[in-house]
């Protein structure tokens, strides 16, 4: 069997994609594809890298083989990208979805695909905690875009062309690196640069609540939905993600608990109306009942997300 990880050089994928190595899933072959070349996750034989548009015509249709069993579909432009630049946001995020489920479906019916949504698809006026059954009103082009090809991959299952399983990803949290043009980026930045010395800027209040899952969580949950029985979603194959809501405040106080004041204090408050407008217009509380109920898994505390990015940064 063949697994497909799409944005296999991103953190994710490249995450993804060691776990993979070391799971329980047998297959012969792991492809990552991304736009730049992927990085090599260790010298196992079975990775193969590849560079690829997959704007570009016909791309799409020779990366989904009749070996293909799983295809891990994480490329996307990210939300305030999305926003800036309208077109190239429904040309990655929207058309290549359905040029991927389409491919998957003209192959080979039934291969699982696992699409990583984004609790951007909600938006608006929301009740105190959503779920699954919660309207979905986005409030950006990047939120619109995930919630067409949630309904993309759902149809596709309920013909029997895939195996669907749809993930809404909580902000994902600590990432390493740099940061880039999600909305969400400075989640990351005002634990990550103040540990590595530096000065963070944060654009919303400290009493924002964040929901979050640490790098490790969101991996385990890719492999777990990959490994579910598909009866088991019965007829909705979009989940919410568990994940934790700790505000920007809550955030800080346990970087300084954890580090020390000098290292919290790097931290400073800049307002951003633009990206204070897309973050805010995300829920706060997610019913993680189905999720859990599925056998996701859920993080324990922020102390942990910290902990995690710390011991992964001495690796």
């Amino acid at each position: 069997m063949q697994i497909i990880i799409t944005g296999g050089a991103g953190f994710l994928g490249q995450r993804l994609a060691t776990a993979l190595l070391t799971s329980s899933i047998g297959f012969e072959e792991l492809v990552l594809v991304d736009v730049v070349l992927p990085n090599k996750p260790g010298p196992d034989e079975r990775v193969v890298c590849q560079q690829a548009d997959l704007t570009e015509a016909g791309v799409v249709q020779t990366l989904i083989t009749a070996r293909t069993g799983i295809v891990f579909h994480l490329a996307a432009i990210v939300s305030s990208h999305a926003e800036k630049d309208f077109d190239l946001g429904w040309i990655v995020n929207l058309d290549v979805t359905r040029q991927l489920l389409e491919a998957c479906r003209q192959q080979q019916p039934g291969i699982r695909f696992v699409f990583a949504s984004s609790l951007a698809v909600y938006g608006g006026a929301l009740p105190a905690m959503v779920n699954e059954t919660t309207a979905l009103t986005p409030s950006s082009s990047y939120g619109t875009q995930k919630a067409i090809g949630e309904l993309l991959v759902n149809d596709y299952t309920r013909k029997g062309f895939v195996d669907g399983r749809v993930l809404r990803l909580p902000t994902v949290c600590v990432r390493p690196g740099k940061p880039n043009l999600a909305a969400s980026s400075f989640v990351s930045s005002i634990i990550r640069e103040p540990i590595n010395g530096e000065t963070a800027i944060c654009p919303v209040s400290e009493e924002l609540p964040i929901w979050m899952a640490s790098p490790d969580t969101i991996i385990q949950n890719f492999i777990w939905a990959a490994t579910l029985n598909g009866a088991n979603f019965g007829s909705c194959r979009t989940v919410n993600l568990p994940g934790i809501g700790p505000t920007v405040r809550e955030m800080l106080d346990s970087l300084e608990r954890l580090t020390d004041k000098a290292t919290a204090d790097r931290v400073q408050f800049q307002p951003d109306e633009a990206i204070s407008r897309i973050v805010c217009s995300w829920p706060v509380a997610v019913d993680s009942t189905r999720a859990l109920q599925l056998g996701f898994s859920v993080d324990d505390d922020f102390d942990g997300f910290i902990r995690q990015f710390r011991a992964s940064s001495k690796a």
